[in-house]
């Protein structure tokens, strides 16, 4: 028998979490079918007609139960079929078919933080840590907390056969990032949703939980983002360089739309302080990690490449902010 994990997003306000069932299927099972679940208990639907449908969409291997067993993302969809209002990765399917010939990539940096009995790893029971500086990239028990779970989640987005090219510790004890990428829209976004699913189970395993709300802890402490990089055939091409400076005015025309949609809480990480730009301006530059947009210095040197949007935050709906980077850049 098989197995399989059935993973949708659910409609949670301000931020929407991950759910998931278990269905049995026959050994031998290759077309995952279709599902139902109670979406009056998700914030999908009402007490009454409440039932949804799950549409699989990408299907990855199980690393954590092994053998046969599958992770199976899906699409929730109304029960005559057509795409659910929270579905918004119908949403990219259409935006990102119509621009398929400017062939955009995409990787994103994700940041998190492990919780466990209140507070994040590695803080001292009613203190503070040290301040922030030696815990980026860090070595040794007095400087990195978690590093047996992120080692668990990478061994397990490597087995499920995910994009991830990285991980490290970053700059708060208790915070790390892993990436995903490069992909095309669909793809970078299905495997990092199914990456946070595996992070969220590695955790129980160890009962620590995981944050990706974008500031976790309040005072002289970096947020969580999700740094999104991003590129076009135009811009990896001669001459792309110019194609990066007109999409920067296209970003900045629309910077407001984008941010009020790259997560809930963005307020309280995009201060201007930290590494970030305040979310009340836009900004970009070469090697400027305190731009709104960074160029890198490869980009910069070679005149094509890629840029980085630093604005998402940590709990960023991947499937949105790949969706209006395309609409803004290649519209």
């Amino acid at each position: 028998m098989i197995k399989a994990e059935y993973i949708w997003v659910d409609g949670a306000k301000p931020t929407r979490t991950l759910r998931a069932k278990t269905k049995i299927l026959p050994s031998g099972t290759t077309e995952m079918p279709q599902w139902s679940f109670d979406g009056s208990s998700t914030n999908q639907a009402e007490g009454h007609a409440s039932d949804c449908l799950l549409e699989p969409a990408f299907v990855a291997p199980d690393p954590l139960r092994g053998g046969d067993h599958k992770l199976v993302l899906c699409e929730v969809m109304n029960i005559d079929g057509s795409p659910h209002s929270t579905n918004t990765r119908a949403l990219l399917r259409k935006v990102a078919d119509r621009h398929r010939d400017q062939d955009p990539w995409f990787g994103i940096e994700q940041e998190y933080t492990m919780f466990k009995g209140g507070r994040p790893l590695g803080w001292p029971e009613g203190g503070y840590p040290a301040p922030q500086g030696p815990f980026y990239c860090g070595v040794g028990a007095d400087e990195v907390f978690g590093r047996e779970i992120a080692e668990e989640h990478m061994d397990a987005c490597i087995a499920a056969g995910l994009k991830l090219y990285g991980i490290n510790a970053e700059v708060m004890p208790g915070q790390w990032e892993f990436q995903i990428g490069t992909a095309g829209p669909l793809e970078v976004a299905d495997h990092l949703v199914l990456a946070r699913y595996l992070l969220y189970r590695v955790g129980e395993a160890h009962e620590t939980s995981v944050t990706l709300h974008p500031k976790p802890m309040r005072g002289d402490w970096n947020g969580a983002g999700a740094h999104t990089n991003v590129s076009t055939a135009a811009m990896r091409t001669e001459g792309g360089m110019d194609v990066i400076r007109a999409a920067m005015a296209k970003l900045e025309a629309r910077h407001e739309h984008h941010i009020a949609h790259y997560g809930h809480g963005i307020e309280q990480r995009l201060t201007g302080l930290h590494e970030t730009c305040s979310y009340r301006e836009f900004r970009w530059g070469s090697s400027d990690r305190g731009a709104s947009i960074r160029i890198p210095p490869a980009t910069a040197a070679e005149g094509k490449g890629y840029f980085e949007d630093r604005r998402p935050c940590a709990n960023v709906d991947p499937y949105v902010v790949t969706r209006l980077l395309i609409e803004t850049i290649c519209d």
